[in-house]
C-alpha cells in the first residue's frame, strides 16, 4: 500500500514556523495561504518574536501552542531548522513540510545534514516533504500550504519546478483544468516523487497526475510505480540529451543517451512523455474525460480544404492514420450535406457551415457512428460565427445563435458515444468553442495541439511493465574477453570454438579440434575491429601464421584468440547490449550490429531486463525488420532464437550489477539459431 501520508495531505492540525508579516520572506506567503483552511482544521502560526503575525497571535515557538501539533511546515534560517525539526517532533508532529533551502543542493556537507535530519523523522514515525521545497495544495482538503493559488480540479501535480507549476496552471485554464493536489518535491530527503504517486494514485480526488522531474533519483522504482498505477501518469522532464554517452566505452554506451533511457523507461511503464508544458496541458486536457479510443482512425471535419488537408497531415505525423470513409457512411454524408461538399476524409463542408451551422453537428454525428473511425477532429473556422456576434451582415446574428446551438448539439451526441472528439479553431475563446470545454470536449488554437491529443487517447504500444531485477550472481572479477564470452557461455549462449594462445609457437596446436576457415583476435583491445585486431576467413594454417606475424608485429599483444570461422551467407549480424543507467538500472538495447552499429543506429531500448516475448517485438519494430523475413531470395532467419539469445544476455547483464556495459556484437542470426561472435563488457 506504500507509506501513510494522510498526515501530509489532511492533518488534524497546522503550525507554521518563520511565519511573517514580511512579505519579503516566504513565511509570510505560505502563513497567508494556510489561514485559508483554518475552517478545516486549527492553523497556528509559529514566530519566534511573538506578536502578531496577519493580525493574528503568533506563539513564539511550537511548545507555547500548548497542544500537539499534527503537521509543521518549517519556514526558517538554515541554522536553526534541526532545532525546529526536533521541536516539531517533540510535538508530536507526524508530518513536515520543510521549506528551508541550504542542503543537498549546496553540496556533500548540505547532503549529510539533510540526511540525518531526515533519519531522525523517519526514526520518530513521522514524514517530510524536502527540504528546499515550495510547499503543498490539497484542494479537496482544504490544505493550503504553497505560495500560491492553485485552482482546484482532478489532476495531481508533482514538480521540482515553482515557476514551471504556475506556467502549467495559466495553461490550465483555457481547457477548464485544475488540481486536486500540489506539491513542490524539493530535495526528497525522505518523502519521494515514488512514494507520491502512489499516494496520488489511491486519491480519490485525483483523475491524472503530472510530475515534473529534472531528478528521478530511483528512476527504476518511479517507472515501477507508474506502471503499477490505475491513472493516467504523464512526465515532462529535463536533461535528456547526449552528453551521458561521451564517456560510453562501448557501441551499447555510445548509443544509448539519457533520452532514450527516459524513453524507453515511459514506454514499458506506460507513462505519457512530454516535452513542454504545453504538450503536458493538451496531454492532460485529451485524458481528463478518461476518453479512449479503440484505434488509431481518424475522420478530419472541415469548412475549407486547407485546414482539412494540414490537420490530416497532422494527424499521420502524430503517428494516427486517415481513412477513407466506406462508401455507407459516404452515402449518409451526401445526404447531409451539399453537392460540392468533400465527404472521402477529410470531410470538408465547402462552405455549407456559412449556409447552415447546424451541418457541423449533423455530420459530427455520422462520423462518431462510423465503424471505420475511432476519432474525430473538427478544425477550421467553427467558432467564428459566434466570435463575430453579430458583425457578419445581416444574417450575423442568426449564424452565430445557429453556431452555439449546433455546439449544444454537438455537445449531446458526443456525450452519448464513447469516441474521443476534439477541436481546433481559430477562436478558441469564441461563446461556441467555450460550450465544446464545458461540455468536456478539448478545444485547441493549434492544428499540431489537436492532432497531440487525439494521438494521448488512441492505444500506443501496450505497456510492458518493468521486470524485476534478479538477485545479484557471483560478481566477475576479470571481464576480458574470453572471461565474458566463457560467463555467457555458461548462461546459455553459443559462441563458436575457440582458444587462448600467446604466441607463434602455441598458435597451431590451438586450432586441433576445429578446421578452418578462421578467424583471428588480439585480446588486449576493448574495440578490437577499430584497431585492425580481427582478421576473418582464413583459409587454413598458412593464411591464419601470416596473419598472426602481421597483426603481432603491428599490435604486440599478450595474447590472442584463435576462432572457428562462422558462415555468415544467409545470416544478419545484430547487437544485444546492456547499459547499466544511474537513475533506471539496466537498459538494454537491440539492433541491426556489426561493425556499422554506430553508423546505422538501428536500435531499440528498453529496461533490461527482457523477456523472449518482448524481444521479439522489439526486433520486430526496427526499421530494417523486414531482413529478418528474408529479401531478394535470402531465407528468413530465426527470430525466436535471437529473441530467446536477447533474453539470456540480459538477464546475465541484470544479475551482475558490478557491469556499468556489456554487448555482444556481432550476434549472427541465421536460418536455424544463432550464434554470437564477440562480446565485450565493462566493469563499473
Amino acid at each position: 500500500m506504500g507509506r501513510d501520508l494522510s498526515a501530509l495531505f489532511d492533518p488534524i492540525s497546522v503550525a507554521v514556523v518563520g511565519a511573517s508579516d514580511d512579505p519579503a520572506k516566504y513565511g509570510h506567503a505560505i502563513a497567508a495561504q494556510a489561514i485559508r483552511g483554518n475552517g478545516r482544521r486549527p492553523v497556528h502560526l509559529v514566530n519566534r518574536r511573538g506578536g502578531t503575525v496577519l493580525g493574528r497571535t503568533a506563539a513564539p515557538s511550537l511548545s507555547a501552542i500548548g497542544e500537539d501539533i499534527d503537521l509543521a511546515v518549517v519556514s526558517v534560517p538554515a541554522a536553526g531548522f534541526e532545532e525546529a525539526v526536533d521541536e516539531a517532533l517533540g510535538c508530536g508532529a507526524r508530518a513536515i513540510v520543510a521549506i528551508t533551502a541550504g542542503f543537498a543542493e549546496t553540496g556533500e556537507a548540505g547532503r549529510i545534514r539533510q540526511q540525518t535530519v531526515a533519519e531522525r523523522v523517519r526514526a520518530a514515525g513521522a514524514v517530510m516533504i524536502g527540504p528546499n521545497c515550495l510547499g503543498l495544495t490539497d484542494n479537496t482538503t482544504d490544505l493550503f500550504l504553497a505560495s500560491d493559488t492553485f485552482s482546484p480540479g482532478g489532476v495531481a501535480l508533482l514538480s521540482q519546478s515553482g515557476n514551471l507549476a504556475l506556467e502549467i496552471q495559466l495553461r490550465f485554464r483555457p481547457h477548464g483544468l485544475g488540481f486536486s493536489r500540489f506539491v513542490s518535491l524539493g530535495n526528497q530527503a525522505d518523502v519521494t516523487l515514488v512514494d507520491l504517486l502512489a499516494d496520488c494514485d489511491r486519491h480519490e480526488g485525483t483523475r491524472a497526475i503530472a510530475v515534473y522531474a529534472e531528478d528521478f533519483a530511483d528512476g527504476r522504482a518511479f517507472a515501477e510505480a507508474a506502471a503499477e498505477a490505475g491513472k493516467p501518469v504523464v512526465l515532462l522532464t529535463a536533461g535528456r540529451g547526449e552528453a551521458s554517452a561521451r564517456s560510453a566505452q562501448s557501441h551499447t554506451g555510445a548509443l544509448t543517451t539519457a533520452a532514450d533511457v527516459v524513453t524507453a523507461a515511459c514506454r514499458d511503464a506506460g507513462v505519457q512523455l512530454v516535452a513542454t508544458p504545453r504538450e503536458l496541458t493538451v496531454v492532460l486536457a485529451a485524458l481528463d474525460g478518461g476518453r479512449r479510443a479503440a484505434g488509431r482512425r481518424v475522420a478530419v471535419l472541415t469548412d475549407g480544404g486547407g485546414h482539412g488537408v494540414v490537420a490530416a497531415d497532422a494527424a499521420e505525423a502524430a503517428g494516427l492514420t486517415v481513412p477513407e470513409l466506406r462508401p455507407p457512411t459516404r452515402q449518409r454524408l451526401r445526404e447531409a450535406l451539399w453537392e460540392q461538399s468533400a465527404v472521402a476524409n477529410p470531410v470538408d463542408l465547402a462552405g455549407m457551415g456559412e449556409q447552415d451551422p447546424g451541418s457541423y453537428a449533423e455530420t459530427v454525428t455520422t462520423l462518431l457512428a462510423a465503424e471505420e473511425i475511432d476519432a474525430v477532429v473538427i478544425t477550421g473556422y467553427f467558432g467564428g460565427y459566434a466570435a463575430a456576434d453579430g458583425g457578419l451582415g445581416g444574417g450575423g446574428r442568426a449564424l452565430a445563435d445557429g453556431e452555439q446551438a449546433a455546439a449544444r448539439l454537438i455537445a449531446a451526441r458526443h456525450r452519448e458515444t464513447a469516441k474521443p472528439l476534439v477541436v481546433q479553431s481559430m477562436y478558441p475563446d469564441s461563446p461556441s468553442c467555450r460550450a465544446l470545454t464545458a461540455a468536456g470536449i478539448p478545444v485547441f488554437e493549434a492544428t499540431e495541439d489537436a492532432a497531440r491529443a487525439l494521438a494521448a487517447t488512441a492505444p500506443g504500444t501496450p505497456g510492458t511493465g518493468v521486470t524485476a531485477l534478479p538477485r545479484p550472481a557471483p560478481p566477475l572479477r576479470e571481464t576480458g574477453y574470453l572471461q565474458t564470452r566463457r560467463a555467457l557461455e555458461a548462461a546459455g549462449l553459443p559462441f563458436p570454438p575457440a582458444r587462448e594462445f600467446h604466441g607463434e609457437g602455441e598458435l597451431l596446436a590451438a586450432t586441433t579440434g576445429f578446421t578452418g576457415p578462421y578467424a583471428l583476435k588480439a585480446l588486449h583491445l576493448l574495440h578490437k575491429s577499430d584497431a585492425g585486431g580481427v582478421a576473418l576467413g582464413l583459409a587454413g594454417p598458412d593464411e591464419l601464421l601470416a596473419a598472426f606475424r602481421e597483426m603481432h608485429a603491428r599490435l604486440g599483444a599478450p595474447s590472442y584468440s584463435v576462432e572457428a570461422m562462422a558462415d555468415l551467407a544467409d545470416g544478419i549480424e545484430l547487437i544485444v547490449g546492456v547499459n547499466r543507467d544511474p537513475r533506471f538500472g539496466p537498459v538494454a538495447l537491440v539492433g541491426l550490429g556489426g561493425v556499422l552499429a554506430e553508423a546505422l543506429h538501428d536500435v531499440a531500448f528498453t529496461l533490461a531486463p527482457v523477456s523472449a516475448d518482448r524481444a521479439a517485438l522489439l526486433l520486430r519494430g526496427l526499421r530494417t525488420a523486414a531482413l529478418l523475413d528474408g529479401v531478394r531470395g535470402r531465407p528468413p532467419v530465426d527470430v525466436t532464437a535471437a529473441a530467446a539469445a536477447v533474453e539470456t544476455i540480459t538477464a546475465f547483464a541484470a544479475a551482475h550489477p558490478e557491469i556499468a556495459e556489456i554487448e555482444v556484437n556481432p550476434l549472427l542470426v541465421r536460418p536455424h539459431g544463432v550464434l554470437a561472435l564477440d562480446s565485450r563488457a565493462v566493469l563499473a
